[in-house]
């Protein structure tokens, strides 16, 4: 009673591939496929280096005279 059997999953496979078709289940598994292998890639890169992103600075600060330049402090 706890565990499915072989023959459970087989005719589960069967009812979803009735449901689905053979050619959207294609679809689905390939989609899923470059989702893991482009998240895998994104993982990859991002441990490639170990230095924290660095801030850039801008130094043409006369080129909009709308900008506000402050430093935030912290409340003590």
């Amino acid at each position: 009673m706890g565990s499915l059997s072989i023959w459970h999953w087989l005719i589960v496979l069967v009812v979803v591939i009735a449901v689905f078709g053979t050619k959207k289940l294609r679809n689905v598994g390939g989609d899923l496929g470059a989702a893991v292998k482009g998240f895998k890639d994104g993982m990859k890169d991002g441990t490639s280096s170990d230095a924290p992103p660095q801030q850039v600075a801008n130094t043409n600060k006369a080129a909009d005279p709308n900008t506000v330049d402050v430093d935030a402090k912290t409340r003590s």
